[in-house]
């Protein structure tokens, strides 16, 4: 029954396959309370600086920081963010291809593109494809720190107060739940103020200490790197979920392969029997 060992090591490969990745499966799921409980913490400062920072840069019109102020627009930066592993579906797949079709419009317009990008997968893809890099940053592990980003933030911040590059964008997966993770693009730079101009019934303006200047520049870096720290913990728990639901996926495939598998062994089994009977008999009568 040379078939039918064969079908056994089939059978026991895929079994020992299923172990791993239901392994994988309970792993991501604990990670992923804990991703998941860490971007909540993080949401209400996020929310709550960018509408400070909109509000402070519409108040003081004696100082307009460069953040604010619109230009031509010839070069955009795009911070990017990704997962350091695979194994998690389509979700880095889904980012890139956003992040390709929006290249695509910028270079229609020729608009030129450089990224920053945080992720090994990331940084991998468009290394490929030979895209322009002005910084990286990978393996940057399941408890991400600022510290760890603020390289990628500083380089495409500082391009952008040189005018190297006009707008900045950050391009990373928002956590919507378990089963859905939605690539986003926000524009960071310059800072969209028109929505609360419109919106504000009244006028106001602040007391600043020490001065408007020193405050929004600090204030305004502050939002930037904010945002993307946001993004960041955003991307890992969307990581950790597409990672539970694919290795789910993967055992219960592997389940329907085995028991497939196991159906044809058994008729095998029984078609090897029923010759062996079959020639046992023949002999049998012959004699």
């Amino acid at each position: 029954m040379a078939v039918g060992k064969e079908i056994r090591l089939k059978i026991t490969s895929i079994k020992n396959t299923q172990k791993i990745t239901r392994a994988m499966e309970m792993v991501a799921a604990s990670k992923m309370r804990k991703t998941q409980e860490r971007m909540q913490a993080t949401r209400p400062y996020s929310r709550k600086i960018a509408q400070i920072i909109k509000h402070l840069a519409t108040a003081n019109p004696e100082y307009k920081h460069p953040f604010t102020l619109e230009r031509p627009v010839n070069r955009v930066g795009v911070i990017l963010i990704s997962s350091d592993r695979g194994l998690c579906g389509g979700l880095n797949a889904n980012l890139f291809r956003l992040a390709l079709r929006r290249i695509r419009g910028w270079t229609e317009q020729n608009i030129g593109v450089r990224f920053g990008i945080i992720g090994q997968k990331g940084a991998g893809f468009f290394s490929s494809i030979g895209a322009d890099i002005s910084a990286q940053a990978t393996k940057l592990g399941d408890r991400p720190h600022l510290e760890n980003i603020i390289g990628v933030i500083k380089v495409l911040l500082d391009e952008y107060n040189e005018g190297t590059v006009d707008q900045v964008h950050l391009l990373y997966n928002e956590f919507v739940n378990t089963m859905t993770q939605r690539p986003r693009l926000v524009q960071l730079l310059p800072i969209h103020t028109e929505d609360i101009v419109a919106d504000r019934q009244h006028q106001w303006d602040y007391i600043y200490e020490p001065d408007a200047k020193d405050v929004l520049d600090q204030l305004l870096v502050r939002y930037v790197e904010s945002l993307v720290f946001q993004g960041l913990v955003e991307n890992n728990a969307c990581e950790q979920a597409a990672r539970m639901v694919a290795m789910k996926s993967a055992s219960d495939n592997a389940g329907k392969l085995i028991k497939e598998f196991q159906l044809i062994y058994n008729k095998a089994r029984q078609a090897a029997i029923t010759q062996e009977i079959a020639e046992i008999v023949g002999g049998a009568a012959a004699v």
